[in-house]
């Protein structure tokens, strides 16, 4: 029975990773998009390793937290690369 309950709760949270990954196509900028995934894929590591709402909620902070940072990198690295072309012409 206890197996049945982790094999439900990891559906539910796949379910959810895959709606966060589709709502993801509406965010403005890499940054949004990294805290958005980087926040289901904390979620989903959190309750893995944890087991419980409280390593979830850790979870899904830092995955959120690394998700825009790296998501931000990206951000500025574009940024860059867009006014470099600018200054070529």
């Amino acid at each position: 029975m206890n197996t049945h309950r982790s094999h439900v709760r990891m559906l539910g949270a796949v379910v959810a990773l895959v709606g966060a990954a589709g709502l993801s196509i509406g965010c403005e900028n890499d940054a949004q998009s990294g805290a958005l995934i980087g926040a289901g894929l904390g979620a989903l590591a959190g309750q893995a390793i944890g087991g419980d709402t409280g390593a979830t909620v850790i979870g899904t902070a830092v995955g959120a937290g690394a998700g825009y940072v790296i998501g931000n990198e990206s951000d500025k690295e574009k940024a860059r690369e867009r006014d470099q072309g600018y200054r070529e012409y």
